[in-house]
């Protein structure tokens, strides 16, 4: 993405049928900040992140499970993903979401 230029967060990335997709907007090695977008029916298996994440819903409505504990988010909703801790994403329908981790090296 072009530096010092506005970008209409929602228009960065679209929706593709039966897809998740990705686009990294900053991938730093201290960190990366990502937009994704999963249509319905598409969510993320369980994974571990040796670093803290942010994750932010954009447009629709999301559930994510952070060590077993259901957390729905809706649009403007963010939640801390702690180091180490197993998450994944329910697909209950549409939305878009911005990740962002960040690699301080301490966890």
């Amino acid at each position: 993405m072009e530096k010092s230029k506005a970008h209409i967060i929602l228009e960065i990335i679209e929706y593709i049928p039966n897809a998740v997709v990705i686009k990294t907007i900053v991938k730093k090695s201290t960190g990366n900040i990502s937009v994704m977008s999963f249509d319905s029916g598409e969510g993320l298996i369980e994974k571990t992140s040796p670093f803290d994440s942010f994750a932010q819903i954009i447009d629709g409505k999301s559930e994510l499970v952070i060590d077993s504990v259901s957390h729905i988010l809706e649009t403007g909703q963010g939640i801390i993903i702690p180091a180490h801790t197993p998450n994944y994403i329910i697909p209950n329908g549409r939305f878009k979401m911005i990740l962002t981790v960040i690699k301080s090296g301490y966890e």
